[in-house]
């Protein structure tokens, strides 16, 4: 109640002009996750701090420049291990953007097969195994002649398999699927005939509550291969990625309210998986899902308030 009344206070001063007043841009990426993250940030943000709120599509790559100008205020899903020139350049460099803290989910890109697939070819489970043409023809399609296919997602997902696939000498053809919806419905449709598919994907994900899948066993990351991005040499794994959340550099001068609940803004692999899987089957949308997970589970965000 007494939460309530100070929103109304709120509410009454910024009709008065008594106190500064700005819209908050928030960004949605191309994926669940990102989707269901930022509906979470604006209930709470316009049901608990009055404030007004916009949530904007828009790719990985692009909001960099937003976020640096202030036309973007805030992003709370980045994937750090596909961003590392931005982060030099905005955050390091030019400190436009500022990182604001782990948003609690920790994320892995991976290939992925059907278990379907190990089961029946042990050797699959490792890069090794798809050395040879007679398993990349297993995976041929009419796109890709001889070679096999290796479907990746979104244009605009930062991925590196194109590289991943020359410099470990695979007779693979990366096929860019187009979504994240042409993705599943591409697993879909070649699970049902238990057919071969070697694909892009990530965790946390429900995905993987619906369909056994195995992570090919690529070379370890490291550091050192990821030097070699530039020179197109990366020739090992995806990392696990401590998803950040990043900000306009000026958003804690400006509404440090705002800026404080995003800081503070954090939850687990669990709460988000819960919410994608209601996006994902088409039960809800990423709104609706988020403000479930907002009802459900107000002794979590209350400890974000300012």
């Amino acid at each position: 109640m007494k939460r309530h009344i100070i929103q109304l206070i709120s509410l009454f001063l910024v009709g008065l002009g008594s106190v500064g007043f700005s819209q908050i841009t928030l960004c949605e990426n191309s994926w669940s996750g990102s989707s269901v993250n930022a509906y979470v940030a604006k209930i709470l943000l316009e049901q608990e701090l009055a404030k007004e709120v916009e949530v904007i599509t828009i790719d990985e790559n692009s909001m960099w420049a937003g976020l640096g100008s202030g036309e973007i205020s805030a992003c709370l899903e980045l994937w750090p291990s596909g961003h590392q020139e931005n982060i030099a350049e905005y955050i390091d460099k030019q400190q436009v953007v500022e990182n604001i803290g782990p948003l609690g989910v920790i994320g892995k890109i991976s290939w992925y097969i059907p278990t379907y697939m190990v089961e029946s070819n042990p050797e699959l489970a490792t890069w090794e195994g798809f050395k040879s043409p007679e398993v990349a023809a297993m995976f041929a399609t009419a796109q890709t002649g001889d070679k096999g296919q290796f479907l990746a997602g979104d244009p605009a997902y930062v991925q590196y398999d194109e590289q991943i696939i020359n410099n470990l000498g695979l007779d693979f053809q990366v096929v860019v699927g187009g979504s994240e919806q042409a993705l599943l419905a591409a697993l879909d449709s070649a699970y049902s005939r238990q057919e071969p598919i070697l694909f892009y994907f990530w965790t946390p994900h429900s995905i993987h509550a619906e369909y056994d899948l195995t992570a090919v066993k690529l070379p370890d990351y490291s550091a050192e291969c990821y030097a070699k991005i530039p020179e197109n040499g990366v020739d090992c794994d995806y990392p696990d990625d401590v998803l950040f959340k990043v900000a306009n550099a000026e958003l804690k001068n400006t509404d440090p309210e705002t800026y404080t609940f995003l800081t503070n803004f954090n939850y687990t692999n669990d709460d988000q998986i819960g919410m994608i899987a209601k996006v994902d089957s088409g039960e809800m949308t990423a709104e609706e899902a988020a403000q479930e997970w907002v009802d459900n589970n107000e002794a979590v965000w209350s400890t974000w308030l300012p």
